[in-house]
């Protein structure tokens, strides 16, 4: 069996269902402590500039890794490029065991995955924020809510694109489904997707669902991607 992140041959006592050796696992650029308790950002003392990229309606944010860094970038290109879909099933357990504020743990309602366009989603045969979404809601025995959440049209990959222009690309990007409002009323949504830079794509996915009727809405995902201030 080879690694889909390392491509090298696992060792002969690996099951065959695992597609990412243990030494990739092992090599993941975890966030360090300590972290805000809001963001989930590593910080040096009690303030956090990263707080400042998410609207004030979004509660809590956790990532598991650093990505590109260690071996999160070769796992999340495996997803999402390389077209190995049952590689969501580890990822999105060890998403699921990031730590929440207690209020987050009561309160979530539903998990939303961040939606692809339409050609997208023909091209790659799946959205992988659907299947982490998935994975999650098993573990935390949580809805997901796949159908609220609509791409109103493609956008421009957002790699390498300035934070304005990240920001300027995604407007207006995402609606509500038609009749959604009504279950959106008051609820806690956890946001997912697969690595988070600037936020400017999730926070586009907030705003629809904020203004149609959610109350909260926190962000997992599996990557994020360093600032600037974050160092190597």
């Amino acid at each position: 069996m080879v690694c889909v992140a390392c491509e090298q041959l696992t060792g002969a006592g690996e099951s065959e269902r695992e597609l990412v050796c243990p030494r990739c696992w092992s090599r993941l650029r975890r966030l360090p402590h300590p972290r805000c308790e809001r963001c989930g950002h590593p910080r040096a003392d009690d303030t956090c500039g990263w707080c400042g990229l998410l609207p004030q309606f979004v509660r809590a944010c956790r990532s598991v890794c650093w990505v590109p860094q260690g071996s999160g970038g070769e796992i999340v290109h495996a997803i999402k490029y390389g077209g190995w879909r049952k590689v969501a099933e580890p990822m999105g357990v060890r998403m699921a065991r990031t730590d929440w504020p207690a209020d987050v743990v009561a309160e979530r309602t539903a998990l939303i995955p961040v939606p692809l366009a339409a050609e997208r989603q023909r091209e790659r045969g799946y959205n992988q924020s659907d299947l982490l979404a998935r994975v999650i809601g098993r573990c935390w025995s949580v809805p997901v809510w796949g159908d609220v959440l609509l791409r109103r049209r493609k956008t421009r990959t957002q790699t390498k694109l300035t934070p304005g222009e990240r920001v300027a690309n995604v407007a207006g990007a995402f609606a509500v489904a038609d009749g959604a409002g009504p279950k959106l009323c008051g609820t806690h949504l956890v946001l997912v997707d697969d690595v988070i830079t600037t936020g400017s794509t999730m926070n586009a996915c907030a705003a629809a669902l904020y203004d149609h009727g959610a109350r909260i809405i926190s962000y997992v995902t599996f990557g994020r991607a360093r600032s600037a201030s974050d160092g190597v």
